[in-house]
């Protein structure tokens, strides 16, 4: 946040004229002759550095930093810019007394007695006992302001002066400014009133503070990126409707001019708003109750909600929402123990990354799931149907239990490791409510665990029905191993070829796959193996069929992934075109 523009009557003020010139410019001009209107900025960048709670540090490498609200600090850099350093301005102007900000009001005021220096000052307010500062929001100090500070000499408000007030106010808001207004009050009295809020009225409008805060480049893209995703981005904002929407419009959050200010939201009700709420991106002018309320509109439809806040006032959005998200830079305790998560860098774009993320975990879930249910499918089939057949027991308890700790385990913690699928962010979010087993999955596991189980048992079979005493019980085992291993590679993508994501690109998954097979040649070749696990060793030849056994698992969830990428291309080539 930086104060870009300074303006009041008859003058405005570009600080990036000033950058290069600090301090020097404005100062060396505070003399007797000093043109009136520059007097009045000063008086603008002194009483916006002291009606603020923000201070300055200055790090190791020299650079200022505020350290407070954003917009605070963004105004005790422009009054360091102008040579006025806030240090300083407090000493002449101790704070006495405060009326804090309040989202109701939307202002802010101060109370200061004054050092001998400044009553021998030029300034408007140099015989008062006391000055009261107040900034915030344009319309909110015009309600409680009486006079324009011209020529500086305060004047009475008149229709031409609030026209140019407001004409200024509009003219900012467009340009995507935030922008401030501030105002004092000189106290003669010796004695300050016990209602404060008396200290609010008659104020002298003193001028408008424009300042920008950009949005960080990467924004406009991670926008893009959280609308193809089916996730609908919502500004709610206590700036001006026009900054709003104008910021709104450069980030894509919304490509019309329809929004709703606090004052409109007062009065509609909840059904109302439900009705329009599709229909509105932007909300301006807004209160804490009005946040509650469009919370709780999107909820009613059926929507899940994210907000995000930083305020004590948005405790009770960030409560109500599915997910609240305070900031963890200029977020306050209140919000953070309201939320659900904490936003390290403040940052919308980590937001949409966390949401990629997550979808990544849940997909890798559920490859998880599905890897280890058909692999416990095909034990099932080959130990349901091989007694049918007249075999003898195809598997022994402690050779499925191997499957189940060893071969199963390792391939399965290598697929958390697997990256998002291509497209992961291309499709619209799936409801929480929904079963991990729909959307095929379900199906898929029992016929790739049927398929798994046929073939380990069809090479047993066939060998059993030649040598009842030969190694028939180990080949079971071995195929079935195998065809795990060639399962879980096919298993990494739901829909691209293992060669189109890369067979090393998930290199844990390489040496899961690897140990699993290395692992399996022990039990058979290792003589006190063979003992604990009856296993028995294989001549090369059995062992390249129960290479090639399970390898044909892989080239049939291959096979079956090609058919469903020709049938997606299929139907989104006969879907219509979107105008």
């Amino acid at each position: 946040m930086t104060v870009t523009i300074l303006d009041v009557a008859g003058h405005t003020q570009d600080l990036n004229t000033l950058v290069d010139n600090r301090g020097d410019l404005l100062r060396a001009r505070l003399t007797s002759d000093t043109p009136p209107e520059l007097n009045a900025l000063s008086v603008l960048v002194r009483a916006g550095a002291l009606a603020n709670d923000a201070v300055l540090e200055v790090d190791e490498d020299g650079v200022l930093n505020a350290i407070g609200d954003p917009t605070e600090g963004a105004l005790i850099l422009a009054a360091e810019l102008l040579g006025f350093e806030k240090k300083t301005l407090e000493e002449e102007w101790p704070r006495v007394d405060e009326i804090p900000f309040t989202s109701e009001r939307k202002r802010m005021t101060t109370v200061h007695c004054m050092s001998e220096e400044v009553k021998q000052s030029d300034l408007p307010w140099r015989e008062a006992t006391y000055v009261v500062l107040t900034k915030g929001g344009v319309d909110s100090l015009l309600e409680v302001t009486s006079q324009v500070l011209v020529d500086n000499q305060p004047v009475p408000l008149d229709d031409k002066l609030l026209s140019r007030i407001n004409e200024a106010n509009e003219a900012f808001a467009l340009q995507g400014q935030r922008v401030l207004a501030v105002g004092f009050r000189a106290w003669d009295s010796p004695e300050l009133p016990d209602d404060m809020s008396l200290l609010e009225s008659d104020l002298v409008f003193v001028g408008l503070v424009a300042m920008m805060d950009p949005p960080r480049p990467e924004v406009k893209d991670a926008v893009v990126t959280a609308k193809t995703a089916g996730v609908r981005p919502i500004m709610i904002t206590g700036d001006h409707p026009l900054t709003a929407m104008q910021i709104a419009k450069d980030l894509g959050i919304t490509a019309n001019d329809d929004f709703l200010s606090g004052k409109e939201l007062a009065k509609i009700s909840l059904d109302e708003l439900e009705e329009r709420v599709e229909d509105i991106s932007v909300y301006a002018r807004v209160s804490p109750e009005h946040k509650i309320n469009i919370v709780d509109a999107w909820q009613h439809k059926g929507e899940i909600v994210s907000m995000t806040g930083d305020g004590v006032n948005d405790a009770p959005a960030l409560k109500g929402a599915d997910i609240g998200v305070a900031m963890g830079i200029t977020g306050t305790d209140v919000s953070k123990e309201a939320s659900d998560m904490i936003l390290l860098d403040d940052n919308f774009t980590t937001i949409v990354r966390a949401i990629e993320q997550g979808r990544v975990i849940y997909d890798n879930i559920r490859k998880f799931v599905q890897y280890t249910l058909s692999s416990n499918t095909g034990e099932l089939f080959i130990m349901l149907v091989g007694p049918l057949l007249g075999m003898p027991l195809p598997l022994l308890p402690l050779q499925i239990l191997w499957v189940n700790l060893v071969t199963d385990g390792l391939p399965g913690l290598a697929l958390s490791q697997e990256a998002g699928e291509r497209g992961v962010m291309n499709r619209p979010p799936f409801r929480p409510q929904e079963s991990i087993f729909t959307r095929g999955m379900g199906r898929d596991l029992l016929w790739i665990g049927t398929v798994l189980g046929i073939i380990s048992l069809v090479v047993g079979f066939f060998f059993w029905m030649d040598d009842p005493d030969g190694p028939w019980q180990t080949m079971i085992f071995t195929t079935l191993v195998f065809a795990q291993m060639a399962n879980v590679l096919a298993l990494r993508s739901n829909t691209d070829s293992l060669f189109r994501i890369g067979v090393f690109s998930n290199r844990l998954m390489i040496g899961a796959v690897l140990s699993g097979i290395a692992l399996q040649l022990v039990l058979i070749y290792v003589p006190i193996f063979q003992t604990i696990f009856t296993t028995e060793p294989l001549t090369s030849y059995e062992l390249l069929i129960c290479f090639a056994a399970g390898s044909l698992v892989f080239v049939i969830v291959e096979f079956y992934k090609l058919l469903r990428r020709i049938r997606l291309r299929r139907i989104r080539a006969s879907a219509p075109v979107q105008s």
